[in-house]
């Protein structure tokens, strides 16, 4: 059965399902979620290009989760359905933190340890570095963790951002995205919701904007600058 969120509230159900890779294959797949007045919420297909391939739903809604997955071993195409654990459930949110090497590893201390912290208070909160150099791939990164999935805070750790990459920012901040910036040269810690000029400071922040077992909330904050 789905599971219960830290409010008791239902969470989609987890379904992965493997089946032999050809056309029109995840709509037939799709097409029996629907007829089951399931909400399809997430699906990433893995594996794909083998002969068979693994197809992973996270879906909503769903009052009968063992019927839909007899429904779904019903079709010809499908070889085995398996009730999983949602990625929200097993990871949940992510923060993600973007720059220059060294400013990356410190972030990532102070997110990774207040994470724990919350974690262990049956919070899931994980934290995902990409260190990158150069304009044009960071402003690309940027705008890539919006489409994510389950990333909820953006920490940009970097001695100098601006131009193509403040433009980003500014984008993914409209999309609902928080963004944390250390306090560095050029636009971007402007563009930012919160600027923190400690490394580790911010990774904590980051956290603890995003933690529902957390008080602490960005809009409250009388000043951006830290």
């Amino acid at each position: 059965m789905p599971e219960k969120g830290l409010e008791g509230k239902s969470e989609a159900l987890g379904l992965v399902v493997e089946t032999r890779n050809g056309p029109g294959v995840l709509h037939q797949l799709t097409g029996v979620i629907a007829r089951m007045g399931g909400n399809i919420t997430w699906v990433a297909i893995l594996d794909s290009g083998e002969p068979i391939e693994t197809v992973f739903f996270e879906i909503g809604g769903v009052d009968a989760p063992d019927r839909m997955s007899r429904e779904l071993e019903g079709l010809p195409v499908v070889i085995s359905v398996k009730e999983e654990r949602t990625l929200a459930r097993v990871f949940g949110k992510r923060v993600i933190i973007v720059g220059g090497g060294a400013q990356v590893g410190q972030v990532a201390v102070g997110a990774v340890s207040e994470a724990d912290r919350h974690n262990l208070r049956g919070e899931r909160i994980s934290v995902d570095t990409i260190p990158l150099i150069g304009e044009t791939a960071l402003a690309e990164a940027v705008r890539a963790v919006a489409r994510l999935p389950r990333a909820r805070a953006l920490v940009l750790a970097g001695a100098l951002m601006g131009g193509e990459i403040e433009d980003a920012v500014r984008t993914v901040r409209e999309k609902g995205l928080l963004v944390v910036s250390l306090n560095m040269a050029g636009s971007v810690p402007e563009a930012a919701d919160l600027v923190v000029s400690d490394p580790i400071q911010a990774g904590v922040m980051a956290v603890m904007a995003i933690a529902d077992t957390a008080q602490f909330r960005v809009d409250r904050l009388k000043k951006k600058f830290y």
